[in-house]
């Protein structure tokens, strides 16, 4: 078992950072996570909590404060202006925490503004003076069942015509993310992808399947770099499929949790 250190989560209650989270603890790690919600009184987990803001730097740097790692799960709509805060605060705190950061796979083929944030994230960790890994990883399993599920209230399901995913468990993810954390630095670590590629319309056909819902799927054929990246599979890794969960045992194990009946 790797030594006990003090691991702080940024974005500890998210689709992520929750697994992370609960494999940092059963790791026998001293785990701070920092959100930006008071701990809620029925929470008896073994975590500490930080209560601050990365986008306005409130309370980050009494977050940092003696931690030796950093996982930095959070993300956003400004995620350049909260790295910032959380970096500066290392320098305030005079820390040196060792920091691992969550990208995504194919930010530097697929641009677009989301994406152009999390490569200038991933160029700003590097340039930190801090030890840091950055890890990037495909798709969520629950980011692209929401692709689908959100449109519920429509009279078709919409996709992307030409693209295809490669859909990734985030408890996969957050067990490489504890392993890296507990490591040494790595720098940028093995790219993570899911164990297979489908097209959006397969995609959108499984979830409507799972859910019982009976709609047609519409492909979109939009123009723009960032989608001819997306058809030429720059959001991919098929030599780096690692992730043992499919999209179709995510969706299995949704419907079950949720009772849903397959119509």
């Amino acid at each position: 078992m790797a030594r006990e250190r003090t691991v702080l989560v940024t974005g500890g209650t998210g689709t992520l950072g929750r697994h992370v989270v609960r494999g940092l603890l059963d790791a026998g790690q001293r785990v701070r996570v920092l959100s930006r919600r008071p701990r809620r009184a029925k929470d008896d987990g073994a975590q500490e909590w930080a209560t601050g803001d990365l986008l306005s730097g409130d309370g980050i740097a009494e977050a940092v404060d003696g931690a030796e790692v950093i996982v930095h799960c959070a993300t956003g709509r400004k995620d350049v202006q909260a790295l910032r805060h959380l970096l500066a605060a290392c320098q305030h705190t005079g820390g040196n925490p060792h920091l691992v950061y969550v990208s995504i796979v194919g930010i530097d083929r697929v641009r677009f503004f989301y994406y152009d944030a999390k490569l200038a994230c991933e160029r700003a960790v590097e340039r930190s003076g801090l030890p840091w890994t950055v890890l990037r990883a495909t798709q969520f399993h629950d980011l692209v069942e929401r692709l689908t599920t959100s449109q519920f209230r429509l009279p078709v399901s919409l996709t992307l015509s030409g693209a295809r995913f490669q859909p990734v468990d985030a408890g996969e993810v957050a067990e490489r993310l504890v392993t890296l954390a507990l490591g040494e630095p790595a720098g940028r670590a093995e790219d993570m992808g899911g164990p297979l590629v489908h097209t959006s319309r397969e995609l959108a056909s499984m979830t409507l399947r799972a859910y019982g819902r009976r709609r047609r799927v519409v492909g979109l054929r939009l123009p723009g770099k960032a989608v001819r990246a997306l058809r030429a599979g720059g959001n991919l890794v098929p030599d780096r499929a690692v992730g043992t969960l499919t999209y179709a045992e995510h969706l299995e194990r949704v419907a079950g949790e949720r009772g849903v009946r397959k119509g």
